[in-house]
C-alpha cells in the first residue's frame, strides 16, 4: 500500500495526506492507497503539487503494523520519527504562518 508525503513549504515540516484531505505531521494518520486506488492517489499528488504549498510530494510504500501506518523505506521512517541525533528536533507546523498569522519569508 502507499501513502503520500511532502514537506510543507513555509515550515519545512514533513506532512502526510490524511483521509479527510488534510496534511498532518503524524504518519499514523496518513491515508493509505491500495492498487485499486491508483487514480485517487495520483490525483491527490497532482493536487498537492498544483497547490504550491508542498514540496517534494512523494508516494511512499507503507504497511499496517498493529493497526498503525508504518513507512517501509528507512528514509521515510527517519522523516516520520525525526532525526536520528537526539540534539535535534523535527521541524513542525507550529509556526506563525502555519497558524494563519502574517509573516515574512525571505526568498
Amino acid at each position: 500500500m502507499d501513502i503520500i508525503t511532502a514537506n510543507e513549504l513555509l515550515s519545512g515540516a514533513t506532512v502526510y495526506l490524511t483521509v479527510d484531505g488534510k496534511w498532518l505531521e503524524e504518519v499514523s494518520k496518513a491515508q493509505t492507497f491500495g492498487p485499486e486506488d491508483k487514480a485517487a492517489r495520483d490525483a491527490a499528488v497532482e493536487a498537492a503539487n498544483a497547490s504550491g504549498r508542498y514540496l517534494s510530494v512523494e508516494i511512499e510504500k507503507a504497511e499496517i503494523i498493529d493497526g498503525r501506518v508504518v513507512p517501509t523505506r528507512l528514509r521515510e521512517k527517519i522523516r516520520a520519527e525525526g532525526p536520528t541525533s537526539p540534539r535535534h528536533t523535527p521541524q513542525t507546523l507550529d509556526t506563525p504562518h502555519a497558524k494563519g498569522e502574517d509573516s515574512n519569508v525571505s526568498l
